[in-house]
């Protein structure tokens, strides 16, 4: 056995020990297990949204794309400081609202707010779509890593099945509590690991990052420029435009938003959170100075750059301390996304869909025999194989990001829209990202005479424009149909 392989097994052992040891002295009520009993202050909320943002997406994903797509993969470091600045708004007043109505899932916001079960459902079944492809990028991203820090002892369909039944098994006992205490020690390795990689590896191979930019130049001279089509300057705004305004439509980031104890913890959350994406800075330049050392990745393949160049690098025990930390990147918001999906199906499709009058009790018994079906669905999709984990991600963004008009409109002073329009919003975005999705077709194919600018634009924020302006006429037409004006809704 190589000692990268006893590292990482020594992470998964601790953390499964940590997140268990949680539980002690809490009895785990509905709202205990899904939210830690709201009892979150303004750190832990950090590290826990930390945690859930800066996961295999930024661990793998980020050094894939630098090393893989160049001056596009940007946007993953551009997104993020709109997205805080919405937040800085929108999340306190999420909190009151769901502190004061005593929201659990994600989906009660929308069903509570346009006084709709069948809404909560919708928003279910779009939230747990986009979950699962979120839960594909941890699973795949973990057995990416195992595999690759162990030197190929471990297969990565071993590894996703390991990963898996660790989720479950602690998030099973101590729910959200779990998660929380794995995301203090995730989250000090991989600022650490990625800052030290960030830097070392550049000067060890170059001598500093200017030689390695230089070098690179050099080599692949039109690297460092936008291409023409595909992902252009067009793409790459719309992208960030798209994923910002769905960044806190994920929605496990709601759950810790719930969990939090005030909505000052809240907000002061949305100040630290910029400081964050220093991480992906760092791991750019893992990504970048692969491009030389671990020539010829292709396709999927580009996730591999950054554990090419480490296991070139360093000695095995040093590799498993870096696989070890990959896999918490993994473990924290894997659970906490099977958390936020099994909370969904017990709270919104159980009892919003077909048990009314059901108890919190039973809602979680619900929820608890859920998340394990759930994570077999996600892993059935990992071991199909396919793309790139930065395409996944921004294909659940996509989705996800149909259900912000309905958000966005209910927080208003004055709410508008009505649960009507917000059907036929989510239900007209979706529709075009469907068909776009299945028959393969974007915009290039659709206006093949319309520029290149126009033509890059990012398909999911079409749909959302669609989604807006389907929402738009719908409440304006039911305004004029009803003289007393019971579109609105209220706050």
């Amino acid at each position: 056995m190589s000692a990268a392989l006893v590292v990482i097994a020594l992470f998964m052992v601790g953390a499964l020990a940590l997140a268990v040891l949680a539980r002690r002295g809490r009895k785990m009520s509905l709202e205990q297990w899904a939210l830690g009993g709201r009892g979150l202050g303004a750190l832990m909320v950090f590290l826990l949204m930390a945690g859930e943002a800066f996961s295999t997406f930024t661990f793998l994903g980020a050094s894939g794309w630098s090393y893989g797509k160049g001056v596009p993969a940007f946007y993953i470091l551009a997104y993020g400081g709109l997205a805080h600045l919405m937040a800085f708004w929108m999340l306190p007043a999420i909190w009151r609202y769901a502190s004061a109505h005593k929201l659990v899932s994600f989906s009660d916001f929308f069903a509570s707010k346009y006084d709709s079960r069948g809404l909560g459902v919708l928003v279910s079944i779009v939230a747990l779509m986009g979950m699962v492809a979120l839960l594909t990028i941890q699973l795949r991203g973990l057995g990416i890593i195992v595999s690759e820090a162990s030197y190929g002892a471990i297969a990565p369909q071993v590894s996703i099945w390991i990963g898996v039944i660790v989720m479950v098994s602690y998030i099973l006992v101590s729910g959200l509590h779990g998660s929380a205490s794995i995301a203090i020690v995730k989250d000090i390795l991989i600022l650490a690991i990625a800052i030290f990689l960030g830097v070392y590896l550049p000067w060890h191979y170059y001598g500093g990052v200017t030689p390695m930019f230089e070098a690179i130049h050099a080599a692949k001279p039109n690297f460092f420029e936008f291409p023409k089509e595909g992902l252009n300057l067009s793409w790459y705004n719309s992208t960030i435009l798209l994923t910002a305004l769905g960044y806190y439509l994920y929605p496990f980031n709601l759950t810790s938003v719930y969990a939090a104890k005030s909505a000052g913890a809240v907000r002061r959350n949305t100040m630290m959170m910029p400081l964050y994406q220093i991480v992906i800075a760092f791991l750019f330049l893992v990504g970048f100075a692969a491009i030389l050392k671990v020539p010829g990745l292709q396709g999927s393949e580009v996730d591999l750059a950054l554990f090419g160049l480490v296991k070139a690098t360093f000695d095995p025990w040093f590799v498993g301390v870096i696989g070890g930390t990959g896999v918490l990147t993994a473990l924290v918001p894997g659970a906490m996304i099977l958390l936020t999906a099994s909370t969904v199906i017990g709270k919104n499709i159980y009892k919003g869909g077909f048990a009314p009058k059901a108890t919190d009790r039973q809602v979680a018994l619900v929820a608890r025999c859920a998340l394990p079906l759930f994570a077999l669905i996600a892993v059935f999709f990992v071991l199909r194989g396919g793309t790139t984990i930065v395409a996944i991600a921004i294909f659940a963004s996509s989705l996800l990001t149909q259900l912000l008009p309905s958000l966005i409109f209910s927080l208003l002073p004055r709410p508008f829209g009505s649960k009507q329009a917000a059907f036929a919003g989510i239900l007209a975005g979706g529709a075009v990202l469907a068909f776009t999705t299945l028959s393969g077709m974007g915009l290039p194919q659709l206006l093949p005479n319309a520029p290149v600018v126009i033509k890059s634009i990012n398909i999911g924020l079409v749909a959302l424009a669609t989604n807006a302006l389907v929402f738009t006429a719908v409440t304006l037409l039911g305004r004029r149909a009803s003289p007393r004006g019971v579109a609105g809704v209220p706050a």
